[in-house]
């Protein structure tokens, strides 16, 4: 099953390469529009999408990923009006959760990593936009 809990479709490695140099090329353009323009076009959730289908044929045909997939770059240029910090403590990178199982992963891994039995949430809105912490 996919992200939308719909039947895979095969791809044969030709109908793979062709999905994942177009799925590149949508990708890189609406990082553009998003970091470089701060003028989205795609809604962060379709945006998701995309970009959990690159990563998953990249996963599958191992040999079409390019050296400059999206997959292997975080974000894009952040417009010259901000000013650069330097973070006391590294950010780490969030990933996307789209299913009971995904959540059900990190919940353990975090788990097993911070060494505790239990765990509390707290849930916010998301700020679109430059990272802070």
């Amino acid at each position: 099953m996919t992200d939308s809990q719909t039947p895979i479709k095969k791809l044969s490695s030709a109908e793979a390469s062709k999905r994942v140099l177009e799925l590149s090329d949508i990708i890189r353009y609406h990082n553009q529009r998003y970091y470089e323009q701060d003028n989205p076009e795609l809604p962060d959730v379709e945006y998701d999408k995309l970009f959990r289908e690159l990563q998953n044929l990249e996963e599958q045909f191992p040999e079409l990923q390019l050296s400059t997939s999206p997959t292997l770059r975080v974000g894009g240029a952040a417009l010259d009006g901000f000013n650069k910090v330097s973070h006391a403590i590294r950010m780490l990178s969030l990933q996307n959760v789209f299913t009971k199982d995904e959540l059900e992963a990190f919940h353990e891994r975090l788990i097993k990593l911070l060494e505790v039995d239990s765990l509390e949430y707290v849930a916010e809105p998301k700020l679109d936009g430059l990272a802070v912490s």
